[in-house]
Order: structure tokens, then C-alpha cells, then sequence
């Protein structure tokens, strides 16, 4: 499990993520292939929340505009997925995003608290802790085998590139 940089409270309280303008959309989350079949064993989990793509595939949101996750429970702002969320899920509000050829570690900044706190110490310190995770040879090797979970996401801020070996696509 990635360390949070968001503390659980004011994520929860946020509102923010887990919400989509479009049913189709790159800011749902790709998954692992382990994590789709983590998620297959699970007798709770319907087959038609993840798409052909490896997505998670936003439902109507059935108490206000747009669409959400399936598995957010929008009352209570909980993923009922949570022990389980996938590892995009885990890495947000921070990206994977895919330039030139080159694999970058982004931000939202959407995200209030991060745009609050990326210039402090803190976001530094965990952009360090990010960075050599993802750089790390267990990492890069997982990415080699899930490329569909780097993205080219627009409206981000770059923070770090990656040590990623050529031959991304």
C-alpha cells in the first residue's frame, strides 16, 4: 500500500473525487490485472463495473449530477472497496501521465488540500517518498506489465519524471 498524503478526514469530507463529468472518462481509474482479478473473485462486485479497457466504469449518480464510481457509497463519501482500492486510487491525487515519451509523476491539483499544500515541505518530502517508490525495480515492473494505467491526463501539474526504461508506449 502507497502512504497517503491526503489525510482520511479531508478526504472524505471533500466531495471531489470518485466523481466523473462523462460515463467514459480518463480520470477513471485503470486497473492492475491483478486487481481486476481480486476483484472478480469478489461475489459483491458486479462484472459490468470494469470495462474491456481495465476502467472502472462510472455509474449515474443516482443523488446529484454526473457520474460516480460504482463502488462509492455517495452518501457517505466510502469506497466500499477501500481494503481493495486499486492502485491508481491509492497514488491519487497524484498521476501517472505519459509526455513525449516520457513517464511523469503529476498532480491534480483539483484536489483542495493538495493545491493547498504542494509548494510546503511536506508535498516535497512525499514527492521524494513517491518518486523512489515508483523508481523502484518492483515498481517499474509492475508499470512495464500495466502500461494501460499510465495516461495522458490534461490540466496536471508535473512534479517528477520517472526513471522509466524506453520502450513505454
Amino acid at each position: 500500500m502507497i502512504r497517503q498524503f491526503v489525510p482520511t478526514e479531508v478526504c472524505l469530507a471533500c466531495q471531489g473525487c470518485c466523481r466523473f463529468k462523462e460515463a467514459i472518462s480518463v480520470w477513471s481509474p485503470c486497473l492492475l490485472d491483478e486487481e481486476i482479478q481480486g476483484l472478480l473473485e469478489r461475489k459483491d462486485i458486479p462484472a459490468a463495473a470494469l470495462s474491456v479497457e481495465r476502467r472502472i466504469m462510472p455509474v449515474v449518480n443516482l443523488e446529484g449530477e454526473g457520474f460516480v464510481c460504482p463502488f462509492l457509497k455517495v452518501a457517505t463519501n466510502h469506497c466500499q472497496i477501500y481494503a481493495l482500492r486499486p492502485f491508481e486510487c491509492q497514488l491519487y491525487p497524484f498521476l501517472l501521465n505519459l509526455r513525449k515519451g516520457k513517464v511523469l509523476l503529476t498532480v491534480d491539483l483539483n484536489c483542495p488540500y493538495l493545491y493547498e499544500k504542494i509548494n510546503t515541505p511536506e508535498a516535497k518530502d512525499y514527492i521524494a517518498y513517491l518518486s523512489d517508490y515508483l523508481n523502484s525495480a518492483r515498481q517499474i515492473q509492475m508499470l512495464k506489465n500495466n502500461p494501460q494505467i499510465i495516461q495522458a491526463y490534461e490540466e496536471v501539474r508535473e512534479v517528477a519524471e520517472l526513471n522509466f526504461p524506453h520502450g513505454i508506449k
